[in-house]
C-alpha cells in the first residue's frame, strides 16, 4: 500500500504589499497552525519517504515547521513546478517518483490540492470534508494500492484521513 499525503501550506500573510505572490510568508496564525500540524504529524507517526514542496516561501516555511516531525529518513525536493500546479501537473510529478518510494508528501497550493484529492479518491470517510474545502494547513491522506506510482490515476485511491489545523486545538 502506498500513501500520498497532501499538505496545503499554512495561512500566508498579505501584510507586505510589495512582496510578490510567490514570496508571501506565513502569517502568525499560519505559523501556529503549522506547529499544531507538526505535533499531529509526529503523534500520528507520519513518515513520508519523499517530500515534494512548492518553491513558494509559504510552502517552504510550512515545510520548515513540520520537518522535525517527519523523522530523518526522507528526501526533500523543492520543486518550482509545483507552484500554481494544476491537479494534473501534480499527479504527473507524483507518477514520476521511484517505485521504491512507499510514501510521498506533497506540499502545495489550492485549488490544485483540493482538485487532486477529489480526483484521485473515489471513496473514504473524509471525502465529504474535502469537498467542503481544503483549508490552509490541512492534510489529506490517500492510500493507493498500485504497484507503481505511474499507475496513480483518477479514482485509484482512497481518502483515509483529512485533518485541518482548527481541529487540532
Amino acid at each position: 500500500m502506498r500513501r500520498l499525503y497532501l499538505l496545503r501550506h499554512a495561512k500566508s500573510s498579505w501584510s507586505d504589499a510589495a512582496a510578490s505572490e510567490a514570496e508571501r510568508p506565513l502569517a502568525p496564525r499560519g505559523r501556529r497552525a503549522a506547529e499544531r500540524m507538526a505535533a499531529h504529524i509526529h503523534d500520528a507517526d507520519i513518515r513520508p519517504s519523499l517530500v515534494l514542496c512548492s518553491s513558494a516561501l509559504r510552502t517552504r516555511e510550512t515545510l520548515a515547521a513540520i520537518l522535525p516531525a517527519l523523522g530523518e529518513a526522507l528526501v526533500v525536493v523543492i520543486d518550482p513546478s509545483l507552484y500554481s500546479a494544476s491537479a494534473g501537473e501534480m499527479v504527473d510529478r507524483v507518477r514520476a517518483a521511484s517505485d521504491d518510494v512507499p510514501s510521498i508528501m506533497l506540499i502545495g497550493h489550492n485549488p490544485g490540492m483540493q482538485e487532486l484529492a477529489l480526483s484521485l479518491a473515489t471513496s473514504g470517510p473524509a471525502l465529504s470534508a474535502v469537498r467542503e474545502g481544503f483549508v490552509t494547513g490541512a492534510l489529506a491522506t490517500l492510500e493507493f494500492s498500485g504497484e507503481h506510482w505511474r499507475l496513480l490515476a483518477p479514482g485509484t485511491a482512497e481518502l483515509v484521513g483529512f485533518v485541518a489545523p482548527r481541529e487540532l486545538d
